[in-house]
């Protein structure tokens, strides 16, 4: 009976994923191509939030950017070719620093501008082959408050009105700042429940579970992610098939949160009754699972009634 509730929550979890998720396509500028590397700091302390280099592969970041915040870019155009009439143009969208008094900075000097001014948005400079080095300092604007990551468009090099290559950069909120954070430390668990030989069931339902908190969290149900994360919060994985059993009608209570959350997101409350009475099924469910794991460890069955608890005042109960 448990398995079978498992496998109709997962069912309806991978439904509930193909009904949310929102695909969204951007054409191809031929990233690298022109624009071979960049660093993001922050001017105010000099630390390093994002590096990325087309050519070695690397791209880390190291620091969440938010709306508002002051950016240092230094960034390197590699111009294939000499095309002596063809114009190469830099536009950047962010607003102007408050700490800098200009937008741009250029550290190759070796490399011709026309008609620089480094206190416009806009930098033109004829195709000439060679690399240009320069360094953008501006102001990410505040916009409406959104959970959804926004890929913010920090620059972007054309010729003739066509779009060659850009930089962007992910800005969140601290709500999904919080996300990012917990979310690393259960992915981090994950690999640790590996290296330590957890029983594969509860590996694989883990990791389900994180993974479509990492969906509802891009869809901005950023709230609702976090309670799945903080929900996984287990002291005691079971290492054997015995124990094993008891938790995966756990996992499956963890799923149908999941389903329940995304429909509460996507369809909103009006509609969730049905799903809502389900949940509490699973919930009378875990209390005789809960009487049960008293009898094997006093740990999980503390663990279990955590989590029921969490549950209930999901739905009220």
């Amino acid at each position: 009976m448990k398995t079978e509730v498992l496998a109709i929550s997962l069912i309806v979890l991978l439904t509930v994923v193909s009904f949310g998720t929102i695909i969204t396509t951007q054409g191809a500028l031929g990233e690298g191509d022109w624009i071979t590397n960049y660093s993001v700091e922050d001017p105010k302390t000099g630390q390093l939030m994002v590096e990325v280099n087309f050519d070695t592969g690397e791209n880390q970041t190291l620091s969440s950017i938010f709306a508002g915040s002051e950016l240092a870019i230094t960034f390197t155009v590699d111009v294939p070719s000499t095309s002596p009439n063809t114009v190469l143009n830099l536009k950047t969208s962010m607003l102007h620093s408050q700490i800098e008094d200009v937008y741009w900075k250029l550290v190759s000097q070796d490399y011709d501008l026309i008609a620089y001014n480094p206190n416009s948005q806009d930098v033109s400079f004829y195709q000439t082959k060679g690399k240009l080095v320069l360094i953008l300092y501006g102001r990410v604007p505040i916009t409406a408050v959104r959970d959804i990551p926004v890929q913010y468009l920090i620059v972007t090099l054309y010729s003739s009105g066509q779009a060659l290559d850009n930089i962007k950069v992910r800005v969140v909120t601290a709500a999904m700042d919080e996300f990012d954070t917990i979310y690393e430390q259960k992915a981090e668990k994950l690999q640790s429940l590996k290296d330590n030989g957890v029983a594969p069931g509860y590996i694989e339902l883990y990791g389900n579970v994180l993974n479509e908190s990492r969906v509802q969290a891009e869809q901005g149900n950023v709230e609702g992610a976090i309670g799945m994360l903080n929900a996984l919060s287990v002291s005691n994985e079971p290492a054997s098939s015995a124990i094993e059993g008891l938790f995966l009608p756990l996992i499956g209570v963890l799923v149908a949160v999941s389903v329940v959350l995304g429909f509460m997101f996507i369809r909103g409350r009006g509609k969730m009754q049905y799903v809502l009475l389900v949940l509490e099924d699973q919930i009378r469910d875990l209390e005789g699972l809960t009487l049960r794991a008293s009898r094997v460890d006093r740990t999980i069955s503390t663990s279990l009634e955590s989590v029921k608890d969490r549950l209930k005042s999901i739905v009220g109960m």
